[in-house]
């Protein structure tokens, strides 16, 4: 996401912001008091959106979790303490998740240990929440890739993106890795920008490779396993590896929300670094 806001009159402040997605928003700046969670905020600024473009889905708006001043999570700090965290469900539970402001543990429904990671500060990455990620392995085979020592083992963590996307070296070996796992079926053709798929039809049982992700300072964090392969079809047909190739090397890689599912995400500002556990996000 990238945006700014300008006064260019004494009555009104505007507001512009594009998203990697191609959509935008354009309008003024508001201020007012903002109860949330039994907290009042007083002079609490917002945008007003008078020209909306993207696929909202006819939301009424936009919550900011990123680290500008404008954030939530900015604005919140002495409410929230710069903590929150989501656990996000899979699709087919119809449920949908939870969002924790705060540092309250005893809300989360973890089954296995917290792990953290610090966060990477990088100017240039703006309001987005970036961590090393060191390495990946594939049905228990470490993925050897010279993108993890370069510009690819720095990730955005993203709960607006959809699909993980990687450097064309890593993805190249991941992808490799996985073909290898699955020769015995049959491939399909690719899926938008999904380019590694199979044919699973009429198989009442499929061993899916497990997905694993490592980030610095030796925080491991598994995938779910619904997280791994993306139905296109829904015989089976058109089944899909849920990641992607970025375009360049020098782009920033991006886990998405699809592979975030039944983990709890815990973003501390304060002490600069992001938690994950596992949980069932399919409880609310």
């Amino acid at each position: 996401m990238s945006g700014g806001q300008a006064c260019d009159q004494p009555a009104a402040c505007s507001y512009a912001l594009s998203y990697r997605d191609g959509s935008c928003s354009r309008g003024v700046l508001a201020h007012d008091r903002l109860s949330l969670a039994g907290e009042d905020i007083e002079g609490f600024v917002f945008g007003c959106g008078t020209s909306n473009q993207g696929p909202f889905g006819g939301t009424s708006g936009l919550m900011g979790l990123g680290r500008s001043p404008l954030s939530l999570i900015s604005q919140t700090t002495e409410q929230f303490g710069g903590v929150f965290s989501y656990c996000l469900p899979r699709k087919e539970s119809g449920s949908s998740g939870s969002l924790v402001l705060g540092d309250d543990s005893s809300a989360y429904r973890n089954s296995t240990p917290i792990v953290y990671t610090a966060m990477v500060t990088d100017p240039l990455q703006g309001p987005f929440y970036m961590v090393s990620l060191t390495g990946i392995s594939v049905g228990g085979e470490d993925v050897q890739s010279p993108g993890f020592s370069s510009g690819g083992g720095r990730a955005i963590v993203d709960s607006g993106t959809i699909i993980t996307s990687l450097v064309p070296s890593v993805y190249a070996a991941v992808r490799a890795e996985f073909v290898r796992q699955l020769a015995e079926y049959p491939q399909a053709p690719p899926f938008s920008i999904l380019d590694t798929c199979f044919d699973l039809t009429g198989l009442r049982e499929v061993q899916v490779p497990s997905l694993k992700l490592a980030f610095d300072g030796g925080a491991e964090v598994e995938v779910d396993s619904k997280g791994v392969l993306y139905v296109v079809a829904g015989d089976a047909s058109q089944v899909c590896l849920a990641l992607a190739a970025l375009r360049s090397e020098d782009d920033t890689p991006i886990i998405g929300n699809y592979q975030q599912k039944n983990l709890r995400v815990i973003f501390d500002t304060a002490a600069s670094q992001i938690g994950f556990a596992q949980e069932t996000c399919d409880y609310i």
